[in-house]
Formats: structure tokens, sequence, C-alpha cells
């Protein structure tokens, strides 16, 4: 389906830098909390310093012109905005009756943790991931379960042996990171498909985390996990959104996808005793715009990080080679390995908040495995990654 011209320019100027401090962005003004002070480099929290695409900047000022902000209704002509979308890039053919709103894929993941287990129940995970992930199960007292990813000299797999231990525990829920956050993998077929079979071999429910699927890079090619059987389909919840696409993170929005309405309408129950099932005025425009009219700016977006995620390796290997970035196959984050660097994970973070000046996402807090390691957001203009490379260079040379 062709994006429809609206009459804008579709080139998009990604190397303007554009001030965000004192406009509430957490990634800016929540520096002073967040890293002990308010001057360094922000390249932490996973949203991008990109302007959204043209057609949704557009559709919300036509919203805020209209100037009543009442109760929103959500038309039909939503969920249909994200079933087209699915299908268009991914192939996945999803009945819209399945679909439920929900304020955000981490609160998400939350409410299937609360509803789909009880006091005591496990839930396995895939470490370093997404620190969401481990706080979702706590936060309701369930058990952690942890199979840590295989790394190999930057590239991480699945350790099969260590996944069939952790599902021998009986965990009730497997969260999947799908693609992978902070490691930047795009999982095959097979991969899905070993991990889907061992999951229902062993009776575990899988939760796919699909946030960064529309992220990937250097032609990869995202799977959704319930694309792959009918019997995987009947396994799987899939949890989407256009949010870290279309860098939309604060109109909090996503799409949760259920195979059978018993488990949607669980779901949608849990949500209903806080009277949560609309979404704000603003999101409801803005994402069925972005998912109708924001493919071209996705195109040159992904082009741009490409040439970020190079820069940022070739910068590395040139000018600072005890730090090692991975090539992520998705997502706009590079995980770099600075364990040459001869630190345990506090002197780390130290060193980076106060040395170098960044404010970066420190490895450890990514669980198992995340040790030694710290995640760029490579999302910013050229310059300001050129700035902060070039901070960290001088700080590393002066060990």
């Amino acid at each position: 389906m062709p994006v429809e011209d609206r009459g804008e320019d579709m080139r998009c100027d990604f190397d303007e830098v554009i001030d965000r401090s004192g406009h509430h962005a957490a990634k800016y003004d929540e520096r002073g909390k967040k890293f002990g002070r308010a001057d360094v480099i922000p390249l932490w929290v996973a949203d991008m310093d990109f302007r959204a695409p043209q057609p949704v900047i557009d559709a919300l000022a036509d919203k805020a012109r209209h100037g009543i902000f009442g109760y929103t209704y959500r038309p039909d002509s939503y969920f249909e905005a994200v079933r087209d979308w699915q299908l268009r890039r991914n192939g996945w053919r999803i009945d819209t009756s399945m679909m439920s709103f929900c304020i955000g894929v981490v609160p998400a993941l939350s409410a299937i943790v609360h509803e789909f287990t009880e006091d005591g129940d496990k839930v396995l995970i895939q470490t370093p991931v997404y620190p969401e992930f481990e706080d979702s199960i706590r936060a309701w007292d369930r058990e952690l379960i942890v199979s840590p990813l295989a790394e190999n000299s930057g590239s991480y797999s699945v350790d099969y042996e260590d996944f069939e231990r952790a599902l021998a525990q009986k965990p009730k829920l497997f969260i999947l990171c799908s693609p992978h956050n902070p490691v930047g993998r795009v999982w095959s077929a097979g991969e899905l498909e070993r991990m889907c079979g061992l999951c229902a071999a062993h009776g575990v429910t899988i939760i796919s985390d699909e946030i960064h699927s529309d992220l990937t890079l250097w032609g990869n090619k995202f799977i959704p996990t319930a694309t792959l059987s009918p019997e995987i389909a009947a396994n799987t919840i899939s949890c989407t959104s256009g949010t870290k696409t279309f860098n939309l993170a604060g109109l909090q929005a996503s799409t949760i996808v259920f195979p059978n309405r018993e488990w949607k309408k669980r779901f949608d129950g849990f949500w209903s005793k806080f009277d949560i099932h609309r979404n704000n005025s603003f999101s409801v425009v803005a994402m069925e715009a972005a998912f109708r009219h924001g493919e071209e700016w996705l195109e040159q977006l992904l082009r741009y990080i490409e040439g970020n995620v190079l820069f940022v390796s070739d910068f590395c290997g040139e000018r600072i080679p005890k730090v090692k970035p991975n090539t992520p196959e998705s997502t706009y984050l590079v995980w770099l390995d600075c364990r040459e660097l001869g630190m345990d994970d506090a002197a780390l973070n130290e060193f980076m908040v106060q040395k170098a000046g960044l404010g970066l996402g420190s490895g450890v807090s990514f669980g198992k495995g995340g040790e030694g390691y710290m995640r760029l957001n490579a999302a910013c203009p050229r310059s300001v990654l050129e700035q902060a490379l070039t901070k960290l260079e001088a700080a590393v040379n002066s060990l």
C-alpha cells in the first residue's frame, strides 16, 4: 500500500539538533535526578531525538486546533490501521476483534503477569534484557527465572540447554523480547520455532514483546511470533506498538493481540477495574496517522540509524578500541562492551558520568550478562553522537 501523498516534503532532516530540555522530556529533564548532574549528554532512555513524521504532527495540530479534548471514542479505523500495517510490513493477518488497547507495552506485561499467574508462580526471561521485564514480575511477587543468552565475540544466541533447564522449573510464562533489547537480535524462524516448541512441550505461555519490530536494520526480516504456526499462535500473546517506531512514547498507546477471546476478556477485565480503556485525545489520531502515512519517514529513519551505528563502530574501532560496540540487527540501541576498561560496574557508571560526561544505560541493570556493558542510544543527530564519542575517547585516554 503506497504512502498517501499529503503534500508534505518527505525529505527528513535527522541531522537537525532540537533542544528538548525544558519540554518535560525525561531523557533530558531527569538527568540531574538520574545521573547526579544535569549536563551529561543523554543517550540512555529509548526514545529518539527526532521529530515525528510530519503527517503525525499535522494530525495532532488539527486535533489541537479543534480545541476540545473530552472523552475519546476509538473508531474501527484505529485497529484497522494497525492490522493493515502488520499485513503490509510483516505479512501478519490479524483479526481486529482480538486486539486490545493498552497504555503501553510495559503496563500490558505487568497486567498479563498479574492475570495469568498466581502468587509464587514463576516467569522466565532471557538476560541481559529490558529491566522492566524483571520489574513487572517482581511487582506481583512472582518468582523470576533467568536463562542468560550465550555471548560469543559480541554475537548473542539462545543457550538451549540452559533454556530447557529453566523451563524444567515450570514457569507459567516466558517473556520473549523480539527483537531483543539491548543486544539487538532479530530472531530467525528456526530460533523462534525452537524456543516456542520447547515452551509448548513444558506448558509455558509465551508473551512476545515486539515493540522494536519495525526498527529492523540491514535488511533483517522480523518474524512475528504468532505467524510461525497455528499451534504457536494459540500459545502466544503479542505486544505491539508504534511508539518506538515513530517516537510517540509520550502518547502512551499499544496494541495487544490475543489468540482467544477468553484471554482477551481476562486482560480487558483487569484494566476495566481502573476504568482504563480509552485512548487519550491525541494518541488516537497520532497512531492512526503514523501507521497510515509514516512509512516513508520510517524508511529514511532506518537508513540514518544504520549510518549512526556504523559511525559508532568505526569511531570506536579506530579511536577507542577498548570499547567494543555491537552491530544491532534491530533497534537504535548499541550495546557497548566496556570490559577491557577493567572496571567494576559501579566504577564504570561513575566513569561514564563523571569522566566522560555521558548519560548511558548501565549494562548491569539489564540483568545477568550485562556486567561490564553500557547501552548507548544512537537515535540522535550524528553531530551529537560524534560529540559524545569524542568525550568518551578523551576520558578513556586519560586513564
